[in-house]
């Protein structure tokens, strides 16, 4: 299945991948960060093949850890396989850093001196087909369903040199019922573990898309869940932390 964008072509990936459609859970899985793919039309956007594997192109350890999820919990859960660079599937159409010029002092060639219509065309061929989607399943599920998106964060800004002491962090803008259940249930695993909300930034709707638009506008329970990339950056670290998310989802 192709994009009908131009942006597209037919040896491109569709930026959607559903996985367990027919999940049995209410919690529905997002990962709008999953993927560090590009469109043949744009290549790699000027980056080093380093910089391409880099946080800045997309939340390293998030697509293990949904994807183990998914399976512990019987759990839909719908990925996006090209990489924030080209554009950021969590961010509004008008946000300043929907398709970052700079990202963690990192330039973007490619994405420099964009036009309205270049910007507009990468919209429309990868975060609108996401977001279609997402829309149809959890209006599918209905009330009852509960969305929980999955990311991941350094343990350090290279712009700030400030570091990150936060194992996970639970974000949510105003609606905080999910939030305020998993803290306590993730600490009683691990009375070591450093959980916080709203960190290592405050959600927001100007700066985030799934919380306001998925969460908040349909009235559903809702958390987006940032894991430091350090202790999934492994397969194994990525079963681990599935599992403690798994366990205290359950528990609440």
């Amino acid at each position: 299945m192709t994009d009908p964008s131009p942006l597209l072509g037919p040896d491109d990936q569709f930026p959607v991948e559903v996985t367990n459609p027919e999940g049995a859970s209410p919690i529905v899985l997002l990962c709008e960060h999953a993927g560090r793919a590009f469109p043949r039309a744009l290549g790699p956007l000027g980056l080093s093949d380093e910089a391409s594997h880099r946080h800045i192109a997309w939340d390293i350890g998030a697509e293990g850890v949904s994807r183990a999820l998914a399976g512990l919990l019987d759990a839909t859960l719908v990925t996006q396989r090209y990489s924030r660079l080209v554009v950021d599937c969590n961010r509004p159409f008008e946000a300043v850093d929907l398709i970052p010029e700079v990202a963690d002092l990192e330039p973007i060639p490619g994405n420099t001196g964009l036009t309205p219509a270049e910007r507009r065309a990468r919209f429309e061929a990868i975060h609108r087909p996401y977001h279609d989607r997402v829309a149809r399943i959890l209006d599918a599920r209905g009330a009852g369903a509960r969305m929980v998106t999955i990311h991941s964060f350094t343990p350090m800004l290279r712009r700030t040199g400030v570091a990150r002491p936060w194992h996970i962090g639970l974000l949510y803008i105003h609606d905080d019922r999910l939030a305020r259940r998993l803290k306590p249930a993730l600490e009683a695993q691990n009375p070591d573990l450093i959980v916080a909300y709203n960190e290592p930034y405050q959600a927001d709707e100007i700066s985030d898309y799934a919380l306001p638009v998925h969460g908040e506008g349909r009235g559903l329970e809702h958390v987006m869940i940032e894991i430091r990339n350090d202790l999934i950056a492994t397969p194994a670290g990525q079963a681990e932390w599935a599992g403690k998310i798994a366990a205290a989802l359950r528990a609440t």
